[in-house]
């Protein structure tokens, strides 16, 4: 994987040029691009087309290697590589031109891991809740989960049997430490040790843990279990590095929105002041490690608990009105975006801007008592569908548009010993006999159930254009986003092309925005660009530019590019990358 390769690629760049010793021979040379192009190839982030490039690049190298032989006393190597004398050139300075060649491509074959780990997409998990009696066994569920193709999962405890349950499956686990165990966890380095040894070494990297939770929710919690959190979290740590896994599972603890002292508008995000003492160290904590801020969101209860102010259609993502933000002028036309926003805010007006935000749980009850009417099956079925697909779009948010996010349902299987409201016995996505409580695309590809009150708006007379009073810099970026991470087909506008004139950033956006639009089910989120896209009724096609409609996208479905699966934002970065690379080389041979 990106880790192994990268320690491998320092090591091969090091030695050959500290060492005049060292002389890379052409079959080494050889050998050596071969050996990092099937690193390459074996990862998946790189697809077919990806590898006519890099065979090209290893070609490169290669004929260089080979042509070193053959012209090691001529005056084309003097002329090709500035060696004045040509005729007296060293094994050492031929092979320290193959070296440094080679260097460049190692280098970049590095560069090309980093960034493949950063432009990861979006992911959906699931939460898998115990706090019931009915059930099925550890190992049912690990053949549901496998069945119904679920990649991450949470659970809130380090549970033996689930443990051994998921060896083998490649889901992937965020683990927790409960509440109850931070005292010992916070007091001593050696019952972090040993709960290390005796409950994760014995079933890791079977069962693989991405992720360790330490305390839930804490500031919810009586008494004063905070301050316990980060010293436990800080012996969670150290315990991991003493096992070498510090880089491969990450630490953090789980908040509810309750951590913020004021959440509207998203803007005037604050937390709250008497948590600042636990805050601060748990920040610092997060981004010298690169852990994330986990919150658990729920619009629902926002709308429960002030049906006055908030619409249903406004949590449920299916809004047609915007809640514009007084001090961005940013356009939110759901709950979860806002709430997430004020959470980045919030982090931003400490200082801690580079620190991503997880949703460690959010969801939707399917039933509830008489006063809770919108807990139904359909209403669930509309937010989770609704969510999946914003999340898996890397749609991100109006203050951080593109940004991926990882987000976890809530929940597996209903939990009937659960107290509170009837509300809170019913977020299962299954029954204990693992029949669904209603249908759920998890893939989020699947056609829109309209009648289920799925992410569908209707788009007769509708398209998404630049507004006029965003700024040129923000225009220009939401351009540059959808022509790539959005994969939206923009050769219209290229030079010599139909839509190219007037040869303006607002009208190159308009004709992008309105392309990404369509092709995500002109829903109200895929036309906020950070508050630079606006609705229109007027048809914004002119001369031989025309702008698609949800019509010509059904019938002319060839006109465009249709928005792949979560991988999307990954494989724009690395196609450009490749492009700049084979140029750099192209470049460093001639």
């Amino acid at each position: 994987m990106p880790s192994s390769v990268g320690i491998e690629t320092i090591y091969l760049i090091i030695k050959p040029i500290s060492s005049p010793v060292s002389c890379l021979s052409p079959t080494e040379a050889s050998s050596l691009v071969e050996s990092v192009q099937k690193k390459l190839l074996k990862s998946s982030y790189f697809s077919h087309s990806h590898h006519s490039t890099l065979v090209t690049l290893s070609h490169s190298l290669s004929l260089e290697s080979s042509e070193r032989e053959t012209l090691r006393d001529s005056s084309l190597l003097s002329q090709k590589k500035g060696f004045q004398n040509s005729s007296s050139v060293s094994c050492s300075e031929a092979g320290g031109v193959g070296v440094v060649m080679v260097s460049h491509f190692l280098i970049l074959a590095l560069f090309f891991f980093s960034a493949a780990e950063l432009c990861r997409a979006s992911t959906i998990g699931i939460c898998y809740g115990r706090n019931a009696d009915d059930l099925p066994t550890p190992d049912k569920v690990a053949d549901l989960v496998k069945n119904q193709n679920i990649k991450y999962l949470r659970i809130y405890d380090a549970n033996i049997q689930v443990l051994r349950a998921f060896a083998n499956s490649g889901v992937e686990l965020m683990i927790g430490i409960p509440n109850s165990d931070l005292l010992p966890f916070s007091q001593f380095q050696s019952n972090a040790d040993t709960w290390l040894k005796n409950q994760i070494l014995p079933y890791y990297p079977a069962t693989k843990i991405t992720y360790i939770t330490v305390g839930a929710e804490v500031t919810e919690m009586p008494g004063n279990i905070s301050a316990l959190v980060v010293p436990a979290m800080k012996n969670v740590q150290a315990a991991l590095k003493k096992a070498g896994l510090h880089r491969k599972i990450k630490i953090s603890t789980t908040h509810s929105l309750g951590v913020l002292s004021r959440s509207f508008p998203p803007s005037a995000g604050a937390f709250n002041s008497s948590h600042a003492f636990f805050l601060k160290p748990l920040l610092e904590f997060l981004a010298e490690n690169q852990s994330p801020f986990m919150i658990d969101i729920y619009p629902y209860y926002a709308y429960r608990d002030s049906t006055t102010n908030v619409s249903l259609d406004y949590a449920l993502f299916e809004s047609s009105s915007e809640v514009i933000d007084p001090n961005t002028g940013l356009i939110y036309t759901n709950m979860l975006d806002a709430q997430v926003d004020a959470l980045y805010f919030a982090l931003s007006a400490l200082s801690f801007r580079t620190i991503k935000i997880m949703i460690t749980e959010t969801g939707w009850p399917s039933k509830g008592a008489a006063k809770e009417t919108a807990a139904t099956p359909d209403n669930a079925q509309t937010y989770n569908t609704n969510l999946i697909r914003h999340v898996i779009n890397n749609t991100g948010t109006p203050a951080k548009p593109g940004q991926e996010m990882d987000v976890y349902i809530f929940s597996l299987f209903n939990e009937n010993r659960k107290p509170g409201m009837e509300s809170e016995r019913n977020w299962g996505l299954y029954y204990p006999d693992q029949t669904s409580i209603y249908t759920l695309d998890l893939t989020g590809k699947g056609p829109v159930d309209t009648d289920a009150g799925a992410n569908a708006t209707s788009t007769n007379g509708t398209w998404c254009i630049a507004s006029t009073t965003a700024s040129e810099l923000d225009l220009q970026s939401a351009l540059d986003w959808a022509c790539s991470s959005g994969n939206v087909d923009c050769s219209a506008i290229q030079p010599s092309q139909p839509c190219f004139q007037p040869d303006s950033t607002i009208s190159h956006a308009s004709f992008a925005f309105n392309s990404y639009y369509q092709q995500n089910g002109a829903s109200d989120i895929a036309c906020g660009f950070g508050g630079a896209g606006v609705k229109t009724t007027k048809n914004p096609s002119y001369d031989n530019c025309l702008y698609l409609t949800s019509g010509n996208m059904k019938v002319g479905a060839n006109n465009v590019t249709a928005i792949k699966p979560t991988s999307s934002s990954a494989e724009n970065a690395i196609s450009l990358m490749l492009s700049g690379a084979s140029l750099v080389i192209s470049l460093l041979l001639f």
